[in-house]
């Protein structure tokens, strides 16, 4: 809100990102200006681009980590192609971001950092702002390290350094002037992370300074209003997909009354799912950081083994590591939710860039006949939704459930509407006890799944194992016959769930002849695209895959009613192939392997091309 008497510019939605060194603390300034933009009512989506470099050089291209924030009046379902405004804290923030800036973008840059050093090391042969490389913007070079440390001159106790250190809060405050962002929910993070500490008083002083600056530096044009969204009523917070993932599993187990054991390891994008479960211990969650990825995978079936909810999460690397266990998960017919946050591959490939590039892995990438369930979430607060369909189908079907989500949906954020307690789904749980007619491979006539017996149970003692087992009796069984029943009961098993989840629905033109499949975090670009190329007079429509194995039953008779089908993913055609093999239609794919999501104008020419193909 504009709280002075300047006229003020409105506009609809602003796309604004933020960028400097990996210890200038842009993912903290992007989230606070995104979360006060939520606060503030707005629909937001973000961004966080991390450096794959965990110490690369002070001022260098690979140091660069940028927050990028759409926020608008409207539904906001992407973090924009490009920014309206870049925050640049060295050149080399500026150089790495200046080719995605449109003509007439506001750049705002730190002119104390812009010494003949910094632009060597960013590659500048001449300051930009002297030689004329920045006429087609509306670029500010602000005195952001000088305004911040002559504020804070007269808190004694901090050094220059950590004075020079608060000039992010410097920048988001001149930001939230110019976008019309109060500054109250930050003052009150600040004195909730800090309290009354010389650090969080600095802080403060930093914010109001850079505030205070838009107002009277008189270099900016009138600050930007974007008013509030309509959005349905109800409580809102701002979520990233990792934090909605743990908030999800751990609201599964209360509505299972299960404890919840997840034992992981440390992987990139993948950590926070274990960080923010800890949390939860008050609501009955154990969390295990083991030695390592099949230390974790076993941990869990061993959970689960025991009655608990089984969860273990990584990405890409650790997945082919658990592959073993999870094989196990599927012969011992156990419930085991597996969390893959995917980024590119392989290998270690780039493990802070997005990439689709696991579903062969998680669908195949076991031996012998291994059928497991795969479901995706679409963006970060579908994340909670889709963590806790994870426990339901694992639970009542008694089978390995993998969960895919990748670095877009992990660390993005957006508003997620906190559900009412009365409003969460009943995960029904039932634990064999009654001894008349056990045993261990008997199967349910609706699910197939075999029951649940805890170990300890009197009268109910069995074994279970990686080699095959009799059906029925569960004993060792080496007959041919029984192998191949036992291997199409599993398969069964998880085909059945098809008639368990909700069908395909397409959006879009009711009278259109093309379709545009997706699946995972495309869902917002593609979705964006797909409106656009409506707006164009292309007659389209879209379909968003969220269950993957098995696919909602209905998907075959979708895609038979279109001509022209369009598949996009990140990766080079994965589900493209696999419908192709499953449902015998054409298909055109449109994929990205470039460790960065898809732009909105990408898809809308590449989708365009493919229809026309």
């Amino acid at each position: 809100m504009n709280t002075t008497n300047t006229p003020t510019e409105r506009r609809e939605r602003i796309v604004i990102r933020f960028a400097g060194d990996s210890g200038d603390g842009m993912q903290l300034t992007g989230t606070r200006f995104s979360e006060t933009s939520a606060l503030a009512g707005n629909d937001i989506a973000t961004f966080p681009d991390f450096p794959a470099e965990i110490r690369a050089p002070a001022g260098s291209i690979a140091g660069v980590s940028g927050f990028q924030v759409q926020f608008g009046a409207q539904a906001i379902y992407t973090p924009g192609d490009q920014p309206d405004a870049l925050v640049a804290m060295n050149p080399a923030a500026l150089r790495r971001n200046l080719g995605d800036l449109p003509d007439g973008a506001i750049v705002i840059c730190d002119e104390d950092q812009f010494n003949d050093k910094n632009l060597s090391r960013a590659g500048f042969a001449a300051n930009p702002f002297a030689d004329g490389s920045l006429d087609r913007f509306r670029s500010f070079s602000v005195p952001i390290t000088r305004a911040t440390i002559a504020a804070l001159e007269p808190i004694a106790s901090l050094s220059s350094r950590q004075k020079e250190r608060c000039r992010n809060f410097f920048a988001l405050g001149l930001t939230c002037w110019m976008y019309g962002r109060p500054l109250k929910p930050t003052l009150g993070w600040i004195q909730s992370k800090y309290g009354d500490s010389d650090v969080g008083e600095a802080n403060r002083i930093a914010l109001q300074k850079g505030y205070d600056f838009g107002i009277t530096a008189e270099i900016f044009a009138s600050p930007v209003e974007v008013p509030p969204a309509a959005i349905p009523p109800g409580r809102y917070r701002s979520v990233t997909g990792n934090q909605a993932t743990a908030l999800g599993l751990a609201a599964a187990a209360q509505c299972a009354n299960r404890q919840l054991v997840f034992a992981g390891y440390p992987i990139t994008p993948a950590s926070d799912i274990l960080h923010d479960l800890s949390k939860y211990k008050t609501f009955n969650v154990k969390t295990l950081q083991v030695e390592d990825e099949i230390a974790a995978a076993c941990a869990a079936i061993g959970a689960s083994y025991g009655g608990a909810i089984g969860i273990t999460a990584s990405s890409g690397p650790g997945i082919v590591l658990k592959g073993e266990a999870v094989g196990l998960a599927v012969s011992a017919e156990l419930p085991l939710v597996i969390v893959d946050v995917q980024r590119a591959g392989p290998s270690t490939g780039m493990p802070t860039k997005v990439e689709q590039a696991d579903l062969n892995l998680v669908l195949h990438g076991r031996n012998g006949e291994s059928p497991v369930v795969v479901i995706a979430p679409r963006s970060p607060a579908d994340a909670f939704d889709m963590a806790i369909e994870a426990v339901r189908l694992a639970t009542k079907y008694m089978v390995p459930v993998y969960y895919l989500s990748d670095a877009y949906v992990a660390n993005g954020a957006e508003p997620w509407r906190v559900p009412a307690v009365d409003d969460l789904p009943n995960i029904e749980v039932t634990n064999r006890t009654e001894v008349e007619g056990f045993a261990p491979f008997i199967r349910d006539a609706a699910t197939l799944a075999r029951p649940w017996a805890i170990p300890g149970t009197p009268g109910l003692e069995h074994r279970i194992g990686g080699i095959e087992k009799a059906d029925g009796s569960g004993h060792i069984s080496y007959d041919p016959v029984n192998h191949e029943r036992m291997s199409s009961l599993r398969a069964a098993k998880v085909a059945r769930i098809a008639d368990d989840i909700p069908p395909l629905e397409v959006e879009g033109d009711p009278n259109a002849t093309a379709l545009v499949v997706s699946w995972g975090s495309t869902y917002g670009t593609v979705r964006t695209a797909v409106e656009e190329l409506i707006r164009r007079g292309v007659p389209v429509a879209h379909a968003h895959l969220r269950y993957l194995n098995p696919m909602p039953a209905n998907t075959g008779e979708v895609l038979a009613r279109f001509a022209k089908v369009v598949v996009a993913e990140l990766n080079m055609g994965q589900l493209n192939v696999l419908l192709r093999a499953r449902f015998l239609i054409d298909t055109v794919a449109v994929t990205k392997i470039q460790g960065q999501p898809f732009k909105v104008a990408e898809l809308v020419a590449r989708i365009g091309d493919g229809l026309s193909a």
